[in-house]
């Protein structure tokens, strides 16, 4: 888990709450704090709880797993986890059964990618050799990467 990152989530929410052309006693109001305390957490004075967090998001009508992430509470990967989860569990057009069936077919793909890749980094690290990044090319333990030709004709 990441630190609390209090000042860019404070600038964070001020620019949300004027996006929602909500003055600070308005939100405040809205989301069950007081003006003080969400003005020291906009100026990154005070570090809000999860619950504090949630209100605050359901009053901006944004994710509260956004406040999440910017507070440090959240890496970005559980979040888009959780929303994905959300956006299941929410949809209407389809029922119960559905959804449950969805969300196991989810994870299990989840399980096989993270145990494929657990399998490939384990065989790259017993080969001694690393992947190119944004490749897939398997490249030797110190080779330069950077400095690979490049594939794309040259304008000179």
């Amino acid at each position: 888990m990441a630190s609390l990152n209090v000042g860019n989530l404070g600038e964070y929410l001020r620019e949300q709450r004027r996006t929602a052309q909500l003055s600070l006693r308005q939100l405040a109001d809205a989301a069950g704090v007081s003006n003080p305390y969400l003005s020291q957490i906009e100026r990154g004075l005070r570090k809000p709880s999860a619950e504090v967090l949630q209100q605050v998001a359901k009053a901006l009508r944004i994710s509260a797993e956004t406040l999440y992430v910017r507070a440090g509470i959240l890496d970005e990967k559980e979040r888009e986890e959780l929303e994905t989860r959300a956006v299941i569990l929410a949809d209407p057009s389809i029922n119960e059964r559905q959804k449950q069936v969805l969300l196991q077919i989810y994870d299990s793909f989840r399980k096989e990618n993270a145990a494929e890749q657990a399998a490939e980094a384990a065989a790259e690290k017993a080969a001694g050799t690393d992947t190119a990044p944004g490749t897939g090319t398997t490249v030797a333990p110190g080779t330069d990467t950077a400095a690979a030709p490049d594939a794309t004709p040259s304008s000179s």
